[in-house]
């Protein structure tokens, strides 16, 4: 059922000159853009296509309070779809780039936020295209956090808004299950994580907040990744950018399942080429092998550390 309070909004691609604009404004990589150019063609010959994008920005931008992990209001595809399915949500994130401009700029957010924080749509294309070779998305609905206002890139890290769950709560000092919270991201192509970006970010993320957001008073932030897996002092020196990125959390928890797959894919660009024909040139590439050869495993850890309102 669509929102009753914007019946008179209309949603459509631009035409093919303001897509490419707005593909450009969002950070697709040139060699996609003839695919995405052509596709969008196609899906406006379909009434049935034009149908199912109008609502699936609806879903995205307002069928929804903003609360994580409750839906995309995005379709799923089969693995036949071929390209369209792959590249759909392209189209579903085009569509409503000017209305999460519109939002941006009622809460003030300042233009080069925005920008950066929107061309995270073509940092993921770009790593399906190092995957795969081909035009798509890996994880269609991750934009959908960037989109909806729920995460912001600032400086080298990404911040979501989100609510501490029971078991993070519980740990956590000074706060409790359901508080606010920033859950820290650690995009890719952005260089090293080095400490003094990482401070640069976190002061930048306790100023943005607190200015664009005063209705939700943040105390802590979070983290969820296999770069807070304890084991990798094992392997790493003490002044490595990851080592000194972990010791910035307490950690209170790891993962009970492995996640093997994970560092493999973020460190190596995918997971595909058998791991005796990965290069061991770096530390952290011989740390993350080294220790999955000698039969061990990666989980993810949880940890946090305060932010002083």
């Amino acid at each position: 059922m669509e929102d009753p309070e914007i019946p008179w909004l209309e949603v459509a691609l631009p035409g093919p000159s303001e897509l490419a604009e707005s593909l450009v404004d969002l950070g697709v990589p040139h060699e996609d853009m003839a695919q995405l150019l052509s596709l969008a063609g196609e899906l406006n010959r379909s009434e049935e296509s034009r149908a199912l994008l109008g609502k699936a920005v609806r879903g995205l931008l307002w069928q929804r309070t903003g609360a994580p992990d409750e839906g995309t209001g995005l379709p799923e595809f089969p693995r036949a779809a071929g390209a369209m399915g792959r590249c759909f949500a392209v189209f579903v994130f085009a569509a409503a780039l000017p209305h999460t401009r519109v939002r941006h700029r009622e809460r003030g957010i300042p233009d080069d936020v925005s920008r950066r924080t929107l061309v995270d749509l073509g940092r993921n294309l770009a790593v399906h295209r190092r995957r795969f070779g081909t035009t798509g998305l890996l994880v269609p609905w991750w934009p959908t956090r960037h989109f909806r206002g729920e995460l912001y890139q600032l400086g080298r890290l990404q911040f979501e808004r989100r609510r501490l769950g029971e078991r993070m709560g519980a740990a956590v000092a000074g706060a409790g299950p359901g508080d606010p919270c920033l859950s820290v991201h650690i995009p890719d192509f952005l260089g090293p994580l080095t400490p003094r970006a990482c401070d640069e970010s976190i002061a930048r993320a306790r100023e943005f907040f607190a200015r664009h957001y005063p209705e939700e008073p943040v105390r802590v932030a979070v983290c969820h990744s296999w770069l807070l897996d304890r084991q990798l002092k094992r392997y790493l020196p003490a002044e490595s950018n990851i080592v000194r990125f972990q010791e910035r959390f307490d950690i209170v928890r790891t993962s009970s399942q492995p996640e093997d797959d994970t560092p493999v894919a973020f460190v190596f660009g995918g997971t595909e080429t058998p791991r005796d024909l990965l290069p061991r040139r770096t530390g952290v590439q011989r740390a993350v092998l080294g220790h999955l050869d000698a039969g061990g495993h990666w989980y993810l850890g949880h940890g946090w550390f305060p932010l002083p309102v």
